[in-house]
């Protein structure tokens, strides 16, 4: 019965949901026998059912990992007392095992005819989500409605996909906006993959449907560490990749300082077969960030995308890097970062938005962490955004840059207007053009490079492009027996959330 219903509303069953993600045959159910009792305020009926979740653990490409799937059919998946006590226990299973956790979520939120219950069982939920985060990678995947407290669990997690056709997330559904607002929205619009994967930063990945949503985490999985303290490093990329992709990387890079590129290329060259798994594809796009492996090994990417407002960080570029960047930490991934950066958004929205405060996690997120960090400038990095974005200040292991790469305060048309620029009022329109054009030149050539910064040893050298990826790698094998332990004996920091 459970499976006709869910056919009818073009979604799996919630067991056979949990069998598209696993390796066949490896899942074992736990507490399939559970029940809640069903009655209370505005319910007739009295009786006992199945709990609403199906809980247990399988292998993913052979590795193991504990799952959950919220059950729409008994109930539309809300969770009451038994349902949490069952999602706790699968939390504790993974912890202790130390393997990911996967949550399949369809649910209308807390069961209101079993109060308070129904909202401990959420708050333990989060505690124990809280405790896992950083020790265990945590996965949601959005499969349908996804509505009040049950919305916070995935906000908790590491990695949030969305199916599109069918996945929704709100704290205060379509139903309650209306009756409290008297406003009327759309489920999809208000709260589905469109909104939360370019909008609101919710969620990482979107999917087409179910089975590449599954597809997608489990490739996820094939890439990250399983736990914290997870070294297992893979096969070493083939050479001829290497050769192929440093031929490609040469060409990237366009003649004209003030045309665009595609930095996904740049990746592409940098990382093992050119295979990058990019997480919040949509949201944010003048920054990217990612997974790929170099020479076998995870690794972070972090990359400024002149493709997109020239690559310029803003408020949602930099809480999407600095998260990024403490994902990575975590898990005791090396973080490598591109630059080419203007700088930080100007204007009044970016202020009104908080720019100086989530600029600053940015900074936080560079400065606190202690994995192996390298950073590439390809071609400019200008003022704040040049100490954001991984520089030696922050702690970088190794800064190098590209020929010809621009390390300034800014840009040399408002460095002139601002260093001279009383000075050119004076002079007649004809000359001030000409004089603009010369203190341009003159700045550019005097100022934007490179030379100071090798001098003072904040880049560490020249690199060719082609000859990126061979100095990252063995700049990672020399780093891999890094010192992380305190360096000022504290409780923790505070971080400007």
């Amino acid at each position: 019965m459970a499976g006709e219903w869910q056919n009818g509303k073009e979604k799996l069953p919630a067991r056979e949901r949990i069998l598209a993600l696993v390796d066949p045959g490896s899942f074992r159910e736990i507490g399939e026998e559970i029940k809640s009792r069903i009655g209370g305020f505005g319910t007739e009926e009295d009786c006992w059912r199945p709990s609403g979740v199906i809980t247990g653990y399988g292998t993913v490409e052979g590795r193991p990992v504990v799952v959950y799937s919220q059950d729409a059919s008994v109930m539309a998946g809300t969770l009451g007392k038994k349902q949490g006590e069952k999602i706790v226990r699968a939390f504790r299973m993974a912890m202790e095992n130390r393997c990911p956790l996967i949550g399949i979520h369809d649910s209308g939120g807390a069961r209101i005819q079993e109060g308070v219950d129904a909202l401990a069982g959420y708050g333990e939920i989060f505690y124990y989500q809280t405790l896992a985060s950083g020790y265990i990678p945590q996965i949601s995947v959005i499969a349908g409605n996804c509505a009040g407290g049950a919305a916070y669990s995935p906000g908790l997690t590491d990695f949030v996909f969305m199916v599109k056709p069918i996945g929704n997330m709100y704290v205060t559904g379509p139903r309650v906006v209306e009756t409290v607002l008297h406003q009327k929205v759309a489920a999809q619009e208000f709260g589905g993959a469109k909104m939360h994967g370019r909008r609101s930063g919710v969620a990482q990945f979107s999917c087409e449907d179910e089975q590449d949503c599954y597809r997608q985490v489990r490739k996820l999985l094939s890439i990250i560490p399983h736990f914290y303290g997870d070294n297992a490093r893979g096969k070493e990329c083939p050479a001829v990749h290497e050769k192929k992709a440093g031929e490609e990387i040469e060409k990237i890079l366009p003649s004209r300082k003030s045309s665009v590129y595609q930095m996904r290329q740049v990746i592409s060259c940098l990382v093992d077969q050119g295979d990058f798994l990019e997480t919040g594809k949509e949201f944010a796009p003048s920054i990217l960030t990612g997974f790929g492996k170099m020479e076998g090994a995870c690794v972070g990417i972090v990359a400024n995308q002149p493709y997109s407002m020239g690559g310029v960080l803003d408020v949602d570029s930099s809480v999407k890097a600095a998260r990024f960047i403490r994902y990575c930490d975590c898990f005791d991934l090396p973080v490598i970062t591109l630059v080419d950066v203007p700088g930080f958004m100007p204007g009044q929205s970016q202020e009104e938005r908080g720019i100086i405060r989530h600029g600053a996690k940015l900074l936080y997120a560079y400065a606190e962490s202690t994995v192996p960090k390298i950073t590439v400038i390809l071609r400019r990095a200008y003022g704040g955004a040049y100490i954001a974005m991984g520089s030696r200040h922050l702690g970088a292991d190794f800064v190098y840059a590209w020929p010809g790469a621009e390390i300034a305060v800014m840009g040399e048309e408002a460095a002139v207007e601002i260093l001279c620029g009383k000075k050119l009022k004076k002079m007649r329109e004809e000359d001030r053009r000409e004089q603009f054009l010369k203190l341009s030149g003159q700045y550019r050539t005097e100022v934007m490079n490179t030379r100071a910064a090798l001098e003072q040893g904040y880049v560490d050298g020249i690199l060719r492009p082609s000859q990126t990826r061979e100095r990252i790698c063995g700049d990672l094998r020399m780093l891999r027996g890094k010192m992380r332990g305190d360096r000022v004996r504290k409780k923790h920091g505070n971080i400007p959330l």
